[in-house]
C-alpha cells in the first residue's frame, strides 16, 4: 500500500500533480486544511472544538492536527497522499509514530524542486487569476522565507531515512508527472 509525502514550497505543484497521483493510484488525498474543514462541516467534537480555536484566530495545535491525521490514516484501506503534511521535524516524526502503530511504511517524500524565481512567478500569476489582494511579491517573500526556515528541514529529516526523492518541478506538467510516477515505481 502506498504512503506518499508531496513536498515542495508553495507554488511548487503540488495541487496540481496531487491530482495526477490521487487518480493514478487510488489514494486517498489527506490534506490538513481539508480535514480541518470536514471536521467543522460534518460538526463532531473535534470539528466544534477546531471551528472555537479558528473563530478566535488562533491556530489548530499541532495535537489536534495529529488527531485528525491519527483518524484518517486508521480508516485509510487504499493509501494515501500527504500534503501539507508534516510541517516540521516534530510532525514527521510524529507520522512515522502514527503509520507504525497503523502497521505501515511511508514508501517516499516526492519534493518538487523549483527555482525560487519561478514559484514566485508562479504564485504573483495566480494572484492575477484569484484576485487575492495578500499575494504580492512581499507577502509571497515571506511565505518562502517561512517554509525554507521551518518546512525545508522536514526534507533533510527524510534524506537521512533514504526516503526523500527530489524531482525538477519545472518544465511541462506531464514530464513532471512522468518523472515521479517512474520514482514512485521504483519504491512500490
Amino acid at each position: 500500500m502506498l504512503n506518499i509525502i508531496l513536498f515542495g514550497a508553495p507554488g511548487a505543484g503540488k495541487g496540481t500533480q496531487s491530482d495526477y497521483l490521487v487518480e493514478r493510484y487510488h489514494l486517498n488525498h489527506i490534506s490538513t486544511g481539508d480535514l480541518l474543514r470536514k471536521e467543522i462541516a460534518d460538526q463532531t467534537e473535534l470539528g466544534k472544538r477546531i471551528k472555537s480555536i479558528m473563530d478566535s484566530g488562533s491556530l489548530v495545535s499541532d495535537d489536534i492536527v495529529v488527531e485528525m491525521i491519527d483518524k484518517a490514516i486508521a480508516n485509510d484501506t487504499q493509501g494515501i497522499l500527504f500534503d501539507g503534511f508534516p510541517r516540521n521535524v516534530a510532525q514527521a516524526e510524529v507520522l512515522d509514530q502514527l503509520l507504525e502503530k497503523h502497521g505501515r511504511k511511508l514508501t517516499c517524500m516526492i519534493s518538487l524542486d523549483v527555482p525560487r524565481e519561478e514559484l514566485i512567478r508562479r504564485m504573483l500569476e495566480r494572484a492575477k487569476i484569484s484576485g487575492r489582494s495578500d499575494d504580492n511579491e512581499e507577502t509571497i517573500k515571506n511565505r518562502l522565507k517561512e517554509y525554507e526556515n521551518k518546512t525545508l528541514p522536514v526534507a533533510a529529516y527524510y534524506e537521512k531515512k533514504g526516503q526523500h526523492i527530489k524531482v525538477n518541478g519545472f518544465g511541462d506538467i506531464k514530464a513532471i508527472s512522468d518523472n515521479i510516477v517512474a520514482e514512485i515505481e521504483k519504491r512500490k
